[in-house]
């Protein structure tokens, strides 16, 4: 558990720190004329990636204080 608790926190620092990676992985495939992720994707991207983390770090905490 202790290694899903430090696979969501990289995650979660990749999602908010480059928002941009997650589309091109995730999105960019999906269209012809791809122009990169608008503002709005981007936003909600960084929001995720920094509950992803707040989850990673949580669990990281209990786990290690319940042990």
């Amino acid at each position: 558990m202790i290694l899903l608790s430090i696979l969501l926190l990289i995650i979660g620092t990749i999602m908010f720190l480059k928002p941009d990676i997650i589309w091109m992985i995730t999105e960019s495939w999906k269209s012809d004329n791809a122009y990169g992720p608008s503002n709005l994707y981007k936003l909600s991207t960084k929001i995720g990636g920094v509950m992803m983390f707040l989850a990673g770090l949580a669990s990281l905490i209990v786990q290690v204080f319940l042990i």
